[in-house]
């Protein structure tokens, strides 16, 4: 996570600079600033955004941050304390996931990150996608509220068993799907069971929903289901969120007996399972059939996103329950923003029923066996002190422990100092991680070899970190 100590002081100092320059003098480049004051990329970028936005420099992409013609005084600025007090104490921290959407900055690797690197994306196909999907007059009309019958049949096609279209209500992608699930299904204040370590923005979205994560671990198996019953019987909870196939960030995959064992953990402490399906798409080998088609009492609430295996703005996912859960979802939907876009709607579905899925899905599946095994052996070849948590069936991820005692917030530091980005295994954690972490990503680098690059300057980083602590 970024230090917002170091944003203010490299902005404090790059605000003296422009009050010593002339209007429309050049700042020196983001890579000479990072040289002089020992920063890193995120720090200058967020550092020259501040000054921006108190109108001291204005970016001009290609050339460079100049200062501002005129700039406004501070004085000047409007008082808005006030809001501090009308807006209470209850805040919503999204500092881990923005920090997992940040673009990287030039020559900066990239190995985090939850999409798919832009080469690896069907951007032709959707494109094509979309045209047809526009012209029709009926795009942009208003969609069935439960969205588009043809996309709802398709979702349940996909997850199979005795799902049908009736089960689905087509949402504006995985984050919306479990914004909405965990504020249906659960009061404020209300405590959610959680897998540790699990998804950051899952934790971002409970919390700002007023709810309370627990956390229940997980192992090389996925959760346990012994734990999960304790838990239940510890906090009275009736949520209960997970990932079953390709867990982020560790890349467990729950087995079938587990899945079932789950199932009846929750049935009988009368709770959901909110069954968050991101990764199946990234799988590289067979798994065990989603949850929701085990379930026959409405336990278990699945979540269907097409952005992973996709494009991030194809917001579009598939929300499948049954019984009252599932008319409170749609209803929560139709309160909060009534639909899905339609236009966007109907290019999911004409993507989806077209030759290019299949073929899109084959050539992911194809590059992601591909990438995990450059990333391990580059792993071991630059650094052999990494312990690899298990190498996982596909998905986007690999969980990397750290020596005992390291800070991993400092190891992340480190390397992007040496110019590559990776994710602390802290935000990943609802309560005290048992032990340091990090989450390297392997389809956000460009390619192979930007891939071996990032893992090459981080292997002196995880030495330095092991030295330190021998």
């Amino acid at each position: 996570m970024q230090d917002d100590s170091s944003i203010a002081r490299l902005a404090a100092i790059l605000r003296e600079e422009t009050e010593r320059s002339r209007p429309g003098d050049r700042l020196p480049s983001s890579r000479e600033i990072m040289r002089r004051h020992g920063v890193g990329p995120v720090t200058v970028s967020r550092a020259i955004a501040q000054l921006a936005a108190e109108g001291r420099v204005v970016t001009r992409p290609g050339a460079g941050v100049f200062v501002a013609p005129a700039r406004r005084p501070v004085a000047e600025a409007p008082d808005l304390s006030w809001q501090t007090v009308a807006l209470g104490d209850r805040m919503v921290d999204d500092s881990a996931v923005t920090g997992l959407l940040a673009q990287p900055a030039d020559g900066v690797v990239p190995l985090t990150g939850g999409y798919l690197n832009p080469e690896l994306r069907p951007v032709a196909a959707l494109a094509a996608a979309a045209a047809r999907a526009v012209r029709r007059a009926e795009a942009w009309s208003v969609p069935p509220l439960n969205g588009l019958p043809e996309l709802r049949r398709w979702f349940a096609t996909e997850v199979g068993g005795a799902v049908t279209q009736n089960d689905v209500l087509v949402v504006s992608g995985g984050q919306t799907a479990l914004t909405l699930a965990f504020r249906a299904l659960a009061a404020p204040g209300a405590p959610i069971l959680v897998e540790t370590p699990t998804y950051p923005g899952a934790l971002a979205a409970a919390t700002a929903a007023g709810l309370r994560p627990a956390a229940v671990p997980v192992d090389h198996d996925g959760v346990r289901p012994d734990l999960l019953a304790e838990a239940f019987a510890m906090t009275g909870a009736r949520v209960f969120y997970c990932q079953p196939t390709l867990h982020n960030p560790t890349g467990a995959t729950l087995t079938r007996e587990r899945r079932q064992q789950v199932l009846a953990v929750a049935r009988a402490a009368g709770a959901f399972v909110i069954e968050d399906d991101y990764a199946r798409y990234l799988a590289t080998g067979p798994v065990p059939p989603p949850m929701v088609t085990m379930d026959a009492h409405g336990t278990a609430v699945h979540v269907l996103s097409l952005s992973k295996i996709t494009s991030p703005s194809l917001r579009v996912a598939g929300l499948i329950a049954r019984g009252p859960a599932a008319h409170r979802l749609r209803a929560c939907q139709v309160v909060e923003s009534f639909f899905v876009a339609r236009p966007l709607q109907e290019t999911a579905a004409e993507f989806a029923g077209s030759p290019a899925w299949r073929r899109h899905l084959g050539t992911v599946r194809q590059e992601i066996g591909v990438r995990q095994a450059a990333l391990l052996a580059g792993l071991a070849r630059h650094a052999p002190a990494a312990e690899v948590h298990l190498v996982p069936s596909g998905g986007l991820h690999v969980w990397v422990r750290l020596p005992p005692g390291a800070d991993e917030t400092e190891v992340a530091e480190a390397a992007q100092a040496q110019g590559v980005l990776v994710s602390p295994g802290r935000i990943y954690h609802p309560s005290e991680p048992p032990g340091p972490h990090l989450r390297l990503t392997h389809t956000a680098a460009a390619g192979l070899s930007e891939l071996e690059e990032g893992v090459r300057r981080l292997g002196p980083v995880l030495a330095a970190s092991r030295a330190g602590r021998d």
